[in-house]
């Protein structure tokens, strides 16, 4: 008897990422202006334009494009100033690269479990973490669910604590007209191909308010390092002029570093990155309707089975449906049987994402099981996603739909 290959997932009826319907003539159209106009493709007039969509959209002072949302958190980390000794407060339910930067720094990680209903932070367990040591608090909207903003933000202005939200998933989402990524200290965003917008696969934002952070955010993506400085004392024996079209740092001949805090690096969003993303923010209302269009048609069917529940939305906040989530009751449901059920029925589905406190890299710093019990709980035999990408057609909806429904039916005990 020969050896049954699961099919490749493009193959899948429903795929988890559909490739198509992301994109039209209208990005092409807009990257072939770049292509064919004889300008520079690096640091020219789009990336400006698109920070400007984006800044105006969210509702921030600032916003800088760089190359992926991984590198976003890694600077946005890093003007967090923590020192040695501090304790950072994050979620467990969370994609690695959250907390990933971390790793590089002598701070103390505690993780904070997650509310059943969202998978998002638990504002409760971050006040029973909060000691004299905690610097700042991490957390992501899970699948674009917005976290208890109103409570984490309370907690951390009476003691003192920066918060960074992690808003990948959640472009579009909003708490009381405020949109994601203007609700905490400073907000990251990622343009991955599976994101709400992409900028040709890769790319990210960081926003926030601080006319300090952007100073020290532009020279670390720009290839200088992120230093105090003062007025320079001696010119080298050089002119105090630079040459014209002279190549040299920003600060070669005017400032002197008395404290390097980083070395920068070149996180520069190239110019058809830029161009596709203008594009994508001009139709990102379309495209979050579609996304809110898919996960309305699966709520129905979930409504119909009392052994699930859909992830709870904060009062006063929409949900921009990255991911469609929901969790079934494990007594009523074999959760991984309902991924098999799915998976022979033609729908590829992920679960996002195994609790960070159990990855090695942090057993490693003194993690493990028990710790964050209700996201175990979750992940391990009740949390299900499925997609509700705008990819998706009429159609592979509705077999999406069908299938989830079937599947429910023949394993409900």
């Amino acid at each position: 008897m020969g050896v049954k290959v699961p099919a490749a997932p493009h193959l899948y009826a429903v795929p988890y990422l559909p490739i198509g319907g992301i994109f039209d003539d209208r990005e092409l159209a807009a990257v072939r202006e770049v292509l064919t106009s004889g300008a520079t493709l690096s640091q020219g007039v789009w990336r400006p334009r698109f920070e400007e969509a984006f800044r105006r959209y969210t509702g921030t002072r600032h916003a800088f494009s760089v190359t992926s949302g991984t590198v976003a958190l890694h600077l946005a980390i890093h003007l967090l100033d923590l020192r040695p000794g501090d304790e950072v407060i994050a979620t467990p339910q969370t994609y690695q690269a959250t907390i990933q930067p971390l790793l590089d720094y002598q701070v103390t990680v505690r993780f904070a479990d997650v509310r059943p209903d969202d998978a998002n932070i638990d504002p409760d367990r971050v006040a029973e973490l909060i000691n004299e040591r905690t610097r700042a608090v991490l957390l992501v909207h899970y699948g674009g669910a917005v976290a208890g903003m109103t409570s984490i933000m309370d907690l951390a202005r009476r003691h003192g604590l920066l918060v960074l939200e992690d808003a990948a998933h959640a472009l579009g989402s909003t708490l009381d007209g405020r949109r994601a990524g203007s609700l905490a200290d400073i907000g990251c965003f990622s343009f991955h191909s599976s994101k709400n917008i992409t900028t040709l696969g890769e790319g990210g934002m960081v926003t926030f308010d601080r006319d300090d952070w952007a100073e020290r955010l532009e020279r670390l993506r720009s290839n200088e390092a992120d230093a105090v400085l003062r007025p320079a004392r001696h010119s080298f024996g050089l002119s105090e002029a630079p040459v014209a079209g002279a190549l040299y740092p920003g600060h070669a001949y005017t400032h002197d570093y008395v404290r390097i805090r980083r070395a920068g690096t070149n996180a520069t969003l190239g110019e058809p990155a830029a161009a596709f993303g203008l594009v994508q923010m001009d139709r990102l209302p379309d495209l979050l309707a579609r996304r809110q269009a898919i996960a309305g048609r699966l709520g129905e069917v979930l409504g119909r089975f009392p052994e699930v529940r859909p992830q709870q939305v904060t009062p006063g906040s929409t949900h921009a449906y990255h991911l469609f989530t929901f969790f079934v009751d494990p007594a009523a449901i074999d959760r991984d049987a309902l991924i098999r059920e799915l998976g022979a029925a033609g729908v590829q589905t992920y679960l996002r994402y195994f609790p960070l406190h159990l990855l090695p890299e942090w057993r490693a710093r003194g993690h493990g099981a028990g710790e964050c019990p209700v996201a175990e709980r979750l992940w391990f035999g009740e949390h299900m996603n499925l997609s509700c990408q705008p990819g998706l057609s009429d159609s592979q909806v509705e077999m999406l739909g069908d299938a989830l429904d079937r599947s429910l039916r023949k394993l409900v005990r």
